[in-house]
């Protein structure tokens, strides 16, 4: 129906055309939609000599395009292209007056698109949609088409998405009774001053019943203006379905989405609200989610998740509440690690080990730690780091790993019932499975098997016939890629994935090279301080450099993901989300643990004995853990790289990138602009302008990603580091207002989508929460001290004390079965050293199986893997129960979805009794009336006639339109 925005509009117009930014010219219809595109115009030229100088407008003469090809038995034109390659006029052999119109690719590319524009506008008024388009009175720049969705529209397609909407009946939302209600009202009073100031509903113990729309009775819902019946998220919601279905014919564009992969246009975007911030005193719901929610001035309110879920749907809104949910139950683990982490700075003056250690008269003499450049060493040397071990690697740890362990089933549990309740209250139960749209790649591929296996030759004049045939065969026709399609896809996915893992795994092994080498390179120094501060130096740069690669890794990692995902071509864009999420998970889960693994399972495992060590290259031994043991280690391996990853990849990159990106687009804008300036462009940007600078919405999976490394950090080796969880509190507190802030300024406004639970992610996060159990078991038992100390407290003391545990882990050599040039040279130690000491359970040298392992070390190893058994069987058992426990559905929420059916069907019930009884009155006054005579039948039956065409979905008319009941 519509161009209302025609050529020539007078400069200034426009200010008064568009005076909220978020209507048509007429200030009365809402603009839906917004699709931007470049153009481009072509400016044809005669060639010198010809009469015009350029074509004049409403010419009598027929101009033909052609992009320059002619194919077999054409006739070829008599004058060929300049040179320049700018566009010629010339006339056609045998057809006087009729002129060809020779383009360059360059324009006949941009004519093609204007032609699929052009079609595809005309297709979606033919759907009911009304538009409103720019004038391209410019050479080039960017335009935008206007969409809005009539109420006829959007009452069809809200019928056949079965969208729920409101009804007129509402009903009493049962109470909780007894001291549940008496702790609710309490905890309400005290968490008032946290809550947002955002209109809340007016009588919060009642509920609306909804129910899919449906024309056919729309007398059951409460319909007070048609105009705002469908809120601004259902409509954009609805004009975007009708966006994806709606093809052209020309190559086989199915939608919007293959429209934008072509170039065609460039964009696809609802409006926001308008602006988040400014002088105007208007307030909409996206300034009031600004200032109530996307500043960090508010980061210790609550989350207005009802307004999240009604301005940017129930899809995003169920990531913040997950988001929100996963922080709070940081807040008690956060507790309970800092309670232990206190634990063991009290009791540090008590540990009898590490007063061993550092008992400078308990003469260890230790063995050199690297070859000819190393000396011998006193154990009490390593004091600093024995004390610090103590603060992690003391008992109140095993039961810090219980505590997480159940915490994590807790944390699911929880969410399936507030993901159930959220569901209940915005009406998700029963929610059907949507319609999947084939992505545009598929449909591609699609194209090419058909033509492919038909043998068609695309030439010349054909090339149309043949695109419309097989459009038409394939909505005819149930065609799709098979497996032996996809197979090379398959085969590059397996052998890059493969090669992504080894090249994790060498960068692992290169930083353990780096610390070798380093720590010799350091050793041969002749400064006493280097000397002395090796481990330190070495171990500090090599974390570093770990933290930079794991960074530059998982970039990569990211774009790779999406790469195998595409030349994988899956049918539709939830199938490829899954499958990115899986392949993203998969190869940043191996990026950001591989070290963390190493350190805590394999280093200082495969070092061998003195006189028998095991060498990297030639005269580079492997690494062996600290005096302490590895926790230590593993504590500083796993703190640097999550907080690393969490303030730069989380926060700086998450705030300069978009910024970045805005900037640019904005100059690349700004500078099209400026080549050619044109004064009917209003001063001020509408709001299709600002939301056009802002950065597209890419989906949620970068931030579910993000988070989910974050659980991995927190549950998987906590054992180690028990303040994992106060830094991701500190972190979430302020990733809750970043994204929001990113949502609300920094982004397009999100198509709403509609789901009623986060997905695969939540098999993710059960997946770590499983593997976590047994990780912490294998890190009690293997990397800390907890099982020897055990093991010797209660069966190797002689008086069932710690006195004498340092020098029962220490096995005995003698230095004179050291290999010829791995002695120290000029060794300053201050006495004779006959034995060294090592730690390990061997038998002495003077022992008829010397360096042999020892009884002891069989009773060790024994006691670890009873304790990774006994470990992971309790904690499992115990996660079972508490999921047994708790209902994954509140027994409230349970009662009052059984209660909405029944109102429901009571509801329909008697509006359909009410609506019989009115049309047996109609039917008895009928009947009177046709005694009356020949006339009054006619004045009836016309009465009757004009009734039952009245249209359809009208107010007056609805008893006509339901004479079946």
């Amino acid at each position: 129906i519509i161009n209302n925005y025609v050529e020539g509009t007078p400069g200034g117009a426009r200010d008064k055309a568009f005076p909220s930014g978020l209507h048509f010219r007429d200030s009365k219809r809402k603009v839906d939609y917004v699709l931007a595109y470049h153009y481009r115009r072509r400016l044809a030229r005669h060639e010198p000599g010809a009469a015009s100088p350029e074509p004049r407008r409403g010419s009598a003469s027929v101009a033909l395009v052609s992009n320059g090809a002619t194919g077999k038995g054409r006739a070829e034109p008599q004058q060929q292209q300049q040179d320049h390659g700018q566009p010629v006029l010339r006339e056609w052999p045998g057809l006087p007056g009729l002129e060809v119109v020779e383009l360059s690719p360059l324009d006949a590319l941009e004519e093609e698109r204007r032609l699929q524009r052009e079609e595809y506008e005309r297709n979606l008024l033919e759907a009911g949609l009304e538009i409103e388009k720019d004038p391209e009175n410019k050479s080039q720049g960017l335009s935008f088409v206007r969409i809005h969705a009539p109420w006829q529209v959007l009452s069809r397609e809200a019928e056949l998405l079965k969208i729920k909407m409101p009804t007129k009946k509402m009903y009493e939302i049962t109470e909780e009774k007894g001291i549940l209600k008496t702790l609710s009202e309490i905890w309400c009073k005290l968490t008032e001053p946290l809550q947002p100031q955002v209109p809340q509903q007016e009588n919060t113990k009642m509920k609306t019943l909804s129910y899919p729309f449906s024309r056919e009775k729309i007398y059951l819902y409460n319909i007070k203006d048609k105009d705002t019946f469908f809120d601004n998220a259902t409509r954009s919601r609805i004009v975007r379905e009708i966006l994806k279905r709606t093809s052209t014919k020309a190559r086989n564009s199915m939608g919007i989405g293959t429209l934008i992969a072509n170039n065609v246009y460039d964009a696809a975007y609802p409006l926001h609200d308008g602006e988040y911030e400014g002088q105007n005193d208007v307030m909409n719901e996206r300034k009031l989610l600004y200032q109530e929610w996307a500043r960090y001035g508010v980061f210790y309110k609550f989350q207005p998740i009802d307004l999240i879920r009604k301005y940017f749907g129930e899809k995003i809104g169920l990531y913040f509440a997950w988001l929100g949910l996963y922080t709070e139950f940081l807040i008690p683990s956060s507790v309970v690690g800092i309670i232990v982490f206190l634990y063991g700075c009290v009791t540090i003056e008590s540990d009898i080990p590490s007063k061993e250690m550092c008992d400078q008269r308990n003469a260890f003499t230790m063995c050199p730690l690297c070859d000819k450049f190393c000396d011998y060493w006193n154990l009490s040397s390593a004091c600093a780091t024995a004390r610090a071990s103590h603060l992690f690697d003391n008992p109140a740890t095993v039961f810090f790993s219980i505590f997480m362990a159940l915490w994590a089933t807790m944390f699911l549990e929880q969410w399936k019932r507030l993901q159930m309740r959220l569901s209940y209250f915005w009406d998700l139960t029963g929610l059907e499975e949507e319609e999947q749209h084939p992505r545009p790649e598929y449909e591609n591929k699609l194209l090419q098997k058909k033509l492919k296996n038909k043998n068609i030759t695309t030439e010349n004049s054909n090339e149309f016939c043949h695109y419309f045939v097989y459009v038409f065969s394939l909505q005819n026709e149930k065609e799709k890629l098979t497996w032996s399609d996809r197979m090379p896809g398959y085969a590059a996915n397996f052998g890059l994935i493969l090669f992504m893992v080894m090249l994790t795994f060498s960068a692992v092994f290169g930083v353990i090279v780096y610390r070798i080498t380093t720590a010799a390179a350091l050793s041969f120094s002749a400064g006493q301080t280097a000397r002395a501060n090796v481990r330190v130096t070495v171990a500090a740069t090599a974390v570093i450099i770990n933290l930079v690669v794991v960074l530059i890794l998982d970039e990569i990692y990211g774009a790779v993901a999406k790469w195998l995902t595409e030349i994988e071509i899956p049918k539709t864009e939830k199938t490829f989300e899954e499958r990115l999420i899986l392949k993203a998970f998969l190869l940043k889960f191996v990026n950001s643990y591989a070290s963390i693994f190493y350190v805590a399972f394999f280093k200082g495992r495969f070092v061998g004995r003195p006189g028998r060590y095991v060498y990297v290259f030639e005269g580079y031994r492997m690494e062996e853990c600290a005096p302490g043991g590895c926790l230590m280690e593993l504590c500083i391996q796993l703190s640097i790289i999550m907080l690393g990853k969490q303030l730069i990849q989380n926060n700086l990159f998450e705030i300069g990138i978009p910024k970045l990106k805005k900037l640019f687009r904005k100059l690349k804008d700004e500078r099209t602009v400026l080549k050619e300036m044109d004064t009917s462009q209003s001063k001020d940007p509408q709001q299709w302008d600002l939301d056009y600078i802002l950065e597209p919405f890419t989906g949620l999976t970068p931030e579910y990603m993000e988070m989910i490394i974050q659980f991995g950090f927190v549950t998987l080796f906590v054992a180690s580091f028990p303040l994992a969880p106060v830094f991701a509190l500190l972190n979430n507190v302020i990733e809750v207002r970043l994204d929001a802030k990113k949502f609300v300024t920094e982004l397009r406004r999100p198509d709403t989508v509609r789901e009623k639970d986060i997905g695969i992610w939540y098999n993710i996060l059960s997946v770590i929460g499983k593997l976590s159990v047994i990780i912490n078991a294998f890190v009690i038992a293997v990397t800390s001290d907890f099982i020897p100390r055990l093991m010797y407290q209660y069966a190797y003391s002689q008086n069932g004390t710690m006195h004498g545990f340092i020098n029962h882990t220490l096995s005995y050599f003698n230095v004179s079965q050291l290999k010829a040039g791995t002695q120290p040279e000029n060794s300053l130690f201050a006495q004779e050293v006959s034995f060294c000491r090592f730690k390990d359970y061997r038998e002495p040298p003077w022992s008829p199986h010397q360096y042999e392992f020892s009884k002891q070390y069989w009773a060790v190893l024994s006691a670890r893997l009873a304790f990774v058994i006994l470990f992971q069987n309790l904690v499992m058992f115990l996660s079972v129960l508490v999921d047994w426990m708790i209902p994954d559905i509140p027994k409230d929420i349970s009662e009052q979805i059984k209660k909405e059916k029944t109102v429901l069907v009571d509801f329909f019930l008697k509006e359909e009794h009410e609506k019989l009884k009115l049309i047996e009155s109609f039917m008895a006054h009928d009947k009177r009336k046709r005694r009356s005579g020949t006339k009054s039948k006619r004045t009836r039956a016309a009465s009757f006639s004009q009734c039952h065409r009245s249209p359809k979905g009208s107010f007056t008319s609805f008893s006509s339109q339901h004479t079946v009941v």
